[in-house]
């Protein structure tokens, strides 16, 4: 018999949301969607995330090859965040996301507070 640590290694659903399930995660890769943004940009799109909490996040997706990281060597210091292939991969499971969100805030009254849909 498998313990349940064996199952939840072993089950792809679990595998992605431990990877995109993060506090900020999956807006940050949202965002992120077909642009390249500073932290600044990402913070301000995000305001609700805390420096320390938006830092970790972007942290571990870079870890996990989800996002790109790009350090320019200028004074101030200039760095920006993009998705990778693997993390671009991700668009039509964080659209179908989005997509069933509005529909089941509609369904309770309530309005996305944005439009933050991408096209395909």
């Amino acid at each position: 018999m498998k313990s349940k640590d064996d199952i939840t290694i072993n089950c792809p659903v679990s595998t992605t949301i431990s990877l995109i399930g993060g506090k900020y995660k999956a807006l940050i890769l949202w965002h992120l969607t077909g642009k390249t943004l500073r932290y600044g940009e990402l913070k301000t799109l995000i305001q609700q995330a805390t420096p320390k909490m938006l830092t970790q996040q972007l942290r571990e997706l870079e870890e996990n090859g989800l996002i790109h990281r790009e350090v320019y060597p200028v004074v101030p210091p200039k760095v920006e965040y993009s998705l990778t292939n693997l993390g671009e991969s991700l668009f039509p499971i964080l659209s179908s996301m989005y997509d069933w969100g509005s529909e089941f805030m509609k369904s309770e009254g309530k309005k996305p507070c944005c439009n933050m849909k991408h096209n395909d």
